[in-house]
Protein backbone atom coordinates (compact mmCIF):
# COMPACT_ATOMS: atom_id res chain seq x y z
CA UNK A 1 0.00 0.00 0.00
CA UNK A 2 1.17 3.52 -0.75
CA UNK A 3 2.15 5.96 1.96
CA UNK A 4 -1.00 7.51 3.50
CA UNK A 5 -1.82 11.12 2.69
CA UNK A 6 -2.79 11.76 6.32
CA UNK A 7 -1.33 10.15 9.44
CA UNK A 8 -2.49 11.05 12.95
CA UNK A 9 -0.23 9.78 15.75
CA UNK A 10 -1.22 9.74 19.42
CA UNK A 11 -3.20 12.98 19.09
CA UNK A 12 -4.35 14.54 22.36
CA UNK A 13 -6.34 17.67 23.05
CA UNK A 14 -6.99 18.56 26.70
CA UNK A 15 -8.79 21.69 27.91
CA UNK A 16 -8.39 23.33 31.31
CA UNK A 17 -11.83 24.00 32.81
CA UNK A 18 -12.98 25.35 36.15
CA UNK A 19 -10.40 25.16 38.92
CA UNK A 20 -7.59 23.60 36.92
CA UNK A 21 -9.59 20.51 36.02
CA UNK A 22 -8.52 18.77 32.81
CA UNK A 23 -11.11 17.86 30.20
CA UNK A 24 -9.66 15.13 27.97
CA UNK A 25 -11.63 15.83 24.79
CA UNK A 26 -9.25 13.73 22.66
CA UNK A 27 -6.99 11.32 24.47
CA UNK A 28 -4.50 9.66 22.17
CA UNK A 29 -6.02 8.71 18.79
CA UNK A 30 -4.20 7.08 15.88
CA UNK A 31 -5.37 6.59 12.29
CA UNK A 32 -4.34 7.07 8.66
CA UNK A 33 -6.21 8.21 5.56
CA UNK A 34 -5.14 7.15 2.08
CA UNK A 35 -5.20 9.56 -0.84
CA UNK A 36 -8.67 9.61 -2.44
CA UNK A 37 -10.28 7.84 0.52
CA UNK A 38 -13.20 8.91 2.70
CA UNK A 39 -12.74 8.03 6.37
CA UNK A 40 -15.98 8.30 8.33
CA UNK A 41 -15.93 9.20 12.03
CA UNK A 42 -18.97 8.45 14.22
CA UNK A 43 -19.92 8.52 17.89
CA UNK A 44 -22.23 10.21 20.37
CA UNK A 45 -22.35 13.97 20.83
CA UNK A 46 -19.46 15.00 23.07
CA UNK A 47 -17.20 12.06 22.18
CA UNK A 48 -14.54 14.32 20.61
CA UNK A 49 -15.21 13.94 16.86
CA UNK A 50 -15.23 17.64 16.00
CA UNK A 51 -12.31 18.32 18.34
CA UNK A 52 -10.25 15.76 16.41
CA UNK A 53 -11.01 17.57 13.15
CA UNK A 54 -10.29 21.05 14.47
CA UNK A 55 -7.08 19.94 16.18
CA UNK A 56 -5.87 18.21 13.02
CA UNK A 57 -6.00 21.54 11.17
CA UNK A 58 -4.58 23.52 14.12
CA UNK A 59 -7.78 25.45 14.67
CA UNK A 60 -7.11 24.10 18.17
CA UNK A 61 -3.48 23.71 19.19
CA UNK A 62 -2.81 20.09 20.21
CA UNK A 63 -1.78 19.04 23.70
CA UNK A 64 0.53 16.45 22.14
CA UNK A 65 0.82 14.16 19.14
CA UNK A 66 1.46 14.53 15.43
CA UNK A 67 -0.63 15.30 12.34
CA UNK A 68 1.34 14.38 9.23
CA UNK A 69 0.29 15.31 5.71
CA UNK A 70 2.51 14.21 2.84
CA UNK A 71 5.33 13.49 5.28
CA UNK A 72 5.19 16.86 7.09
CA UNK A 73 4.10 17.24 10.71
CA UNK A 74 2.00 20.43 10.65
CA UNK A 75 2.47 20.95 14.41
CA UNK A 76 6.19 21.49 13.78
CA UNK A 77 5.71 24.11 11.06
CA UNK A 78 6.33 27.82 11.50
CA UNK A 79 3.47 30.29 10.94
CA UNK A 80 4.70 31.02 7.42
CA UNK A 81 5.08 27.33 6.53
CA UNK A 82 1.67 26.57 8.04
CA UNK A 83 0.00 29.24 5.89
CA UNK A 84 1.49 27.58 2.79
CA UNK A 85 0.35 24.13 3.94
CA UNK A 86 -3.18 25.29 4.72
CA UNK A 87 -3.84 25.34 0.97
CA UNK A 88 -3.75 21.54 1.10
CA UNK A 89 -6.17 21.28 4.06
CA UNK A 90 -9.63 22.81 4.29
CA UNK A 91 -12.77 22.39 6.38
CA UNK A 92 -16.51 22.38 5.74
CA UNK A 93 -18.24 23.46 8.93
CA UNK A 94 -21.36 22.07 10.56
CA UNK A 95 -23.50 25.21 10.62
CA UNK A 96 -23.88 26.97 7.24
CA UNK A 97 -25.58 29.86 9.04
CA UNK A 98 -22.71 30.60 11.43
CA UNK A 99 -19.78 29.80 9.13
CA UNK A 100 -20.54 32.52 6.53
CA UNK A 101 -20.00 36.20 7.25
CA UNK A 102 -23.44 37.86 6.92
CA UNK A 103 -21.86 41.20 5.90
CA UNK A 104 -19.98 39.80 2.92
CA UNK A 105 -21.32 38.98 -0.53
CA UNK A 106 -21.05 35.41 -1.76
CA UNK A 107 -18.36 36.53 -4.21
CA UNK A 108 -16.19 37.93 -1.42
CA UNK A 109 -16.80 34.90 0.83
CA UNK A 110 -15.63 32.45 -1.84
CA UNK A 111 -12.81 34.73 -3.02
CA UNK A 112 -11.39 35.34 0.46
CA UNK A 113 -9.07 32.28 0.32
CA UNK A 114 -7.97 33.38 -3.17
CA UNK A 115 -7.07 36.81 -1.80
CA UNK A 116 -5.24 35.44 1.25
CA UNK A 117 -3.08 33.08 -0.82
CA UNK A 118 -2.79 35.51 -3.77
CA UNK A 119 -4.08 32.95 -6.29
CA UNK A 120 -5.54 35.43 -8.78
CA UNK A 121 -3.67 38.21 -10.56
CA UNK A 122 -6.57 40.40 -11.68
CA UNK A 123 -10.14 41.34 -10.83
CA UNK A 124 -11.42 39.54 -13.93
CA UNK A 125 -9.58 36.35 -13.01
CA UNK A 126 -10.99 36.57 -9.47
CA UNK A 127 -14.55 36.95 -10.79
CA UNK A 128 -14.09 34.09 -13.26
CA UNK A 129 -12.73 31.76 -10.56
CA UNK A 130 -15.67 32.50 -8.23
CA UNK A 131 -18.16 31.80 -11.03
CA UNK A 132 -16.33 28.56 -11.83
CA UNK A 133 -16.58 27.45 -8.17
CA UNK A 134 -20.27 28.37 -7.98
CA UNK A 135 -20.94 26.28 -11.08
CA UNK A 136 -18.94 23.41 -9.59
CA UNK A 137 -21.26 23.20 -6.56
CA UNK A 138 -24.48 23.66 -8.56
CA UNK A 139 -25.16 27.38 -8.03
CA UNK A 140 -25.64 30.18 -10.58
CA UNK A 141 -23.15 32.97 -11.20
CA UNK A 142 -26.04 35.40 -10.51
CA UNK A 143 -25.79 34.36 -6.84
CA UNK A 144 -22.37 35.98 -6.45
CA UNK A 145 -23.68 39.44 -5.56
CA UNK A 146 -26.16 38.24 -2.93
CA UNK A 147 -25.71 37.83 0.82
CA UNK A 148 -25.92 34.62 2.92
CA UNK A 149 -29.35 35.43 4.41
CA UNK A 150 -30.87 35.23 0.92
CA UNK A 151 -30.12 31.51 0.63
CA UNK A 152 -31.53 28.28 2.05
CA UNK A 153 -29.49 26.06 4.36
CA UNK A 154 -28.57 23.66 1.56
CA UNK A 155 -27.45 26.51 -0.69
CA UNK A 156 -25.36 28.02 2.11
CA UNK A 157 -23.61 24.70 2.64
CA UNK A 158 -22.83 24.59 -1.08
CA UNK A 159 -21.29 28.06 -0.71
CA UNK A 160 -19.19 26.71 2.19
CA UNK A 161 -18.07 23.83 -0.02
CA UNK A 162 -17.15 26.25 -2.83
CA UNK A 163 -15.07 28.31 -0.39
CA UNK A 164 -13.23 25.16 0.78
CA UNK A 165 -12.48 24.21 -2.84
CA UNK A 166 -11.16 27.66 -3.79
CA UNK A 167 -7.51 26.86 -2.97
CA UNK A 168 -7.54 23.39 -4.65
CA UNK A 169 -7.04 21.40 -1.43
CA UNK A 170 -6.03 17.75 -1.27
CA UNK A 171 -7.73 17.02 2.07
CA UNK A 172 -11.07 18.29 3.42
CA UNK A 173 -12.53 17.72 6.88
CA UNK A 174 -16.32 17.61 6.67
CA UNK A 175 -17.46 18.41 10.21
CA UNK A 176 -21.07 17.17 10.32
CA UNK A 177 -21.83 19.06 7.10
CA UNK A 178 -25.42 17.75 6.82
CA UNK A 179 -26.64 17.71 10.43
CA UNK A 180 -28.12 21.24 10.25
CA UNK A 181 -29.92 20.58 6.95
CA UNK A 182 -33.37 19.24 6.10
CA UNK A 183 -33.44 15.50 5.46
CA UNK A 184 -34.54 16.10 1.87
CA UNK A 185 -31.39 18.18 1.25
CA UNK A 186 -28.87 15.96 3.06
CA UNK A 187 -28.60 13.35 0.28
CA UNK A 188 -28.04 16.09 -2.31
CA UNK A 189 -25.09 17.53 -0.37
CA UNK A 190 -23.56 14.08 0.25
CA UNK A 191 -23.90 13.16 -3.43
CA UNK A 192 -22.28 16.49 -4.36
CA UNK A 193 -19.34 15.68 -2.08
CA UNK A 194 -18.96 12.25 -3.70
CA UNK A 195 -19.08 13.73 -7.21
CA UNK A 196 -16.48 16.36 -6.30
CA UNK A 197 -14.23 13.66 -4.83
CA UNK A 198 -14.28 11.71 -8.10
CA UNK A 199 -13.80 14.82 -10.23
CA UNK A 200 -11.04 16.47 -8.16
CA UNK A 201 -9.39 13.49 -6.44
CA UNK A 202 -10.21 14.75 -2.94
CA UNK A 203 -9.60 12.99 0.37
CA UNK A 204 -12.19 13.38 3.16
CA UNK A 205 -12.54 12.93 6.88
CA UNK A 206 -16.35 12.80 7.17
CA UNK A 207 -17.54 13.44 10.73
CA UNK A 208 -21.21 12.68 11.46
CA UNK A 209 -23.63 10.93 13.78
CA UNK A 210 -25.97 9.78 11.01
CA UNK A 211 -24.75 6.19 10.70
CA UNK A 212 -26.65 5.43 7.49
CA UNK A 213 -25.16 8.43 5.71
CA UNK A 214 -21.65 7.58 6.93
CA UNK A 215 -22.04 4.07 5.50
CA UNK A 216 -23.14 5.58 2.17
CA UNK A 217 -20.12 7.86 1.74
CA UNK A 218 -17.23 6.20 3.67
CA UNK A 219 -14.61 3.66 2.62
CA UNK A 220 -13.57 3.04 6.24
CA UNK A 221 -15.16 4.11 9.52
CA UNK A 222 -13.71 5.13 12.91
CA UNK A 223 -15.92 4.79 16.00
CA UNK A 224 -15.11 7.16 18.88
CA UNK A 225 -16.16 7.03 22.52
CA UNK A 226 -15.14 9.57 25.17
CA UNK A 227 -12.06 10.85 23.33
CA UNK A 228 -10.80 7.41 22.28
CA UNK A 229 -11.13 5.29 19.15
CA UNK A 230 -12.82 1.98 20.03
CA UNK A 231 -13.09 0.46 16.55
CA UNK A 232 -11.84 1.01 12.99
CA UNK A 233 -12.69 -1.08 9.94
CA UNK A 234 -13.81 -0.81 6.34
CA UNK A 235 -17.41 0.30 6.01
CA UNK A 236 -18.94 -3.01 4.95
CA UNK A 237 -17.18 -5.01 7.68
CA UNK A 238 -18.08 -2.56 10.43
CA UNK A 239 -21.76 -2.44 9.57
CA UNK A 240 -22.15 -6.18 8.96
CA UNK A 241 -19.88 -7.51 11.69
CA UNK A 242 -19.07 -4.94 14.44
CA UNK A 243 -16.85 -6.35 17.18
CA UNK A 244 -16.87 -3.72 19.96
CA UNK A 245 -19.94 -3.66 22.28
CA UNK A 246 -20.36 0.08 21.75
CA UNK A 247 -20.32 -0.28 17.96
CA UNK A 248 -22.86 -3.10 18.21
CA UNK A 249 -25.16 -0.82 20.23
CA UNK A 250 -24.80 1.97 17.65
CA UNK A 251 -25.56 -0.37 14.76
CA UNK A 252 -28.62 -1.82 16.50
CA UNK A 253 -30.05 1.72 16.66
CA UNK A 254 -30.13 2.08 12.86
CA UNK A 255 -33.77 1.63 11.76
CA UNK A 256 -34.51 -1.02 9.13
CA UNK A 257 -37.02 0.05 6.44
CA UNK A 258 -39.08 -3.12 6.84
CA UNK A 259 -41.81 -3.01 9.52
CA UNK A 260 -41.86 -6.80 9.98
CA UNK A 261 -38.12 -7.05 10.62
CA UNK A 262 -38.06 -3.87 12.71
CA UNK A 263 -40.91 -5.05 14.94
CA UNK A 264 -39.20 -8.32 15.86
CA UNK A 265 -35.65 -6.98 16.12
CA UNK A 266 -34.01 -6.90 19.55
CA UNK A 267 -31.71 -3.89 19.88
CA UNK A 268 -28.92 -3.25 22.36
CA UNK A 269 -29.96 -0.63 24.90
CA UNK A 270 -27.10 1.00 26.79
CA UNK A 271 -27.62 1.87 30.44
CA UNK A 272 -26.55 5.18 31.95
CA UNK A 273 -25.21 8.33 30.33
CA UNK A 274 -21.92 9.25 28.70
CA UNK A 275 -19.40 9.76 31.56
CA UNK A 276 -17.75 13.13 32.05
CA UNK A 277 -14.48 13.56 30.11
CA UNK A 278 -13.24 15.54 33.13
CA UNK A 279 -13.45 12.39 35.26
CA UNK A 280 -13.46 9.40 32.89
CA UNK A 281 -13.78 5.82 34.23
CA UNK A 282 -10.60 3.88 34.97
CA UNK A 283 -9.50 1.18 32.55
CA UNK A 284 -11.92 0.95 29.63
CA UNK A 285 -13.88 4.20 29.26
CA UNK A 286 -16.95 2.26 28.05
CA UNK A 287 -17.10 -0.19 30.97
CA UNK A 288 -19.72 1.77 32.97
CA UNK A 289 -22.26 1.15 30.17
CA UNK A 290 -20.96 -2.13 28.74
CA UNK A 291 -23.14 -5.26 29.11
CA UNK A 292 -20.10 -7.59 29.23
CA UNK A 293 -17.73 -5.56 31.45
CA UNK A 294 -15.70 -7.36 34.15
CA UNK A 295 -13.23 -6.33 36.86
CA UNK A 296 -10.42 -6.52 34.31
CA UNK A 297 -12.12 -3.73 32.32
CA UNK A 298 -11.92 -1.44 35.37
CA UNK A 299 -8.24 -2.18 35.99
CA UNK A 300 -6.66 -2.38 32.52
CA UNK A 301 -7.24 -0.10 29.53
CA UNK A 302 -7.74 -2.36 26.48
CA UNK A 303 -5.14 -2.13 23.74
CA UNK A 304 -6.26 -0.91 20.33
CA UNK A 305 -5.29 -3.97 18.31
CA UNK A 306 -5.84 -5.48 14.89
CA UNK A 307 -8.23 -8.44 15.33
CA UNK A 308 -8.56 -9.17 11.61
CA UNK A 309 -6.91 -7.75 8.52
CA UNK A 310 -7.65 -4.01 8.62
CA UNK A 311 -10.14 -4.37 11.51
CA UNK A 312 -8.99 -2.73 14.77
CA UNK A 313 -10.79 -2.89 18.12
CA UNK A 314 -10.11 -1.77 21.70
CA UNK A 315 -11.80 -4.47 23.79
CA UNK A 316 -10.59 -7.25 26.09
CA UNK A 317 -13.42 -9.55 24.99
CA UNK A 318 -13.56 -8.97 21.27
CA UNK A 319 -14.19 -12.70 20.65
Amino acid sequence: MNEPLIEVRNLKKHFIVGRKKVLKAVDGVNFTIQSGETLGMVGESGCGKSTVGRTMLRLYEPTSGEMIIEGKNIYALSARELKQKRRDMQMIFQDPYASLNPRMTIRDIIAEPLDIHKLTSSKQERIARVEELLDLVGLNSDHANRYPHEFSGGQRQRIGIARALAVNPKFIICDEPISALDVSIQAQVVNLLKDLQKKLGLTYLFIAHDLSMVKHISDRVVVMYLGNIVELADSQTLYKNPSHPYTKALMSAIPIPDPDIEENRVGTVLSGDLPSPINPPSGCAFRTRCPIATEKCAEVKPEFQEVKDGHWTACHYVD
